[in-house]
């Protein structure tokens, strides 16, 4: 099989590019065809510096692009989703809504969309997703865990490898 395209994980405000989620997901798009990477935002807090962050290291890419963000990493994926022409953005535990950040620029991109959050999040209220699904129209995965989401991984792998055969084939429907 050929390359499909890329898959860019951008970690939380705690996490880094070789986190347990991002180990967990990373052979998986790797054997549906993606280039994988991760950018590292270690050291810098400021979301806004994250999602140029995000930008620089996209460019130049060609072909199908999918952002996969935890935490802040989700805030990072989503903000940058419209201009990057992104075909499909996976959240874990996204930070949204969360005071201090600036809201969303551009609104929801217009690709697929997966969120999952835990019902257990100590740092980012499950609550805030359930706003952003409902508010967008988008389907939200509750599941037994906490903010890193580690008890659920499992689900994370069978849900993210769905997740980028339906992106695929959103992409190829007129």
């Amino acid at each position: 099989m050929g390359v499909t395209g890329h898959v860019v994980f951008s970690h939380g405000l705690d996490g880094s590019p070789f986190g347990t989620k991002i180990r967990a997901l990373y052979e998986i798009a790797e054997a549906e065809g993606y280039e994988v990477a991760a950018v590292d935002y270690r050291g810098v807090d400021d979301p806004e510096e994250r999602v140029q962050m995000l930008h620089e290291f996209c460019r130049g890419f060609t072909g199908h692009l999918i952002l996969v963000g935890s935490s802040l990493g989700g805030y990072v994926s989503l903000a940058a989703a419209p201009t990057l022409h992104a075909g499909g953005v996976f959240l874990m535990a996204p930070a949204i809504y969360v005071p201090g950040l600036p809201p969303l620029k551009r609104g929801v991109p217009d690709c697929p969309i997966a969120l999952v959050h835990g019902w257990r999040d100590e740092v980012i209220p499950y609550e805030q997703s359930m706003r952003f699904a409902q508010e967008n129209r988008l389907a939200l995965h509750l599941v037994e865990s906490d903010h890193r989401l580690h008890s659920a991984i499992p689900f994370l792998r069978y849900l993210f490898q769905y997740f980028l055969v339906e992106a695929r084939r959103a992409r190829f429907v007129p």
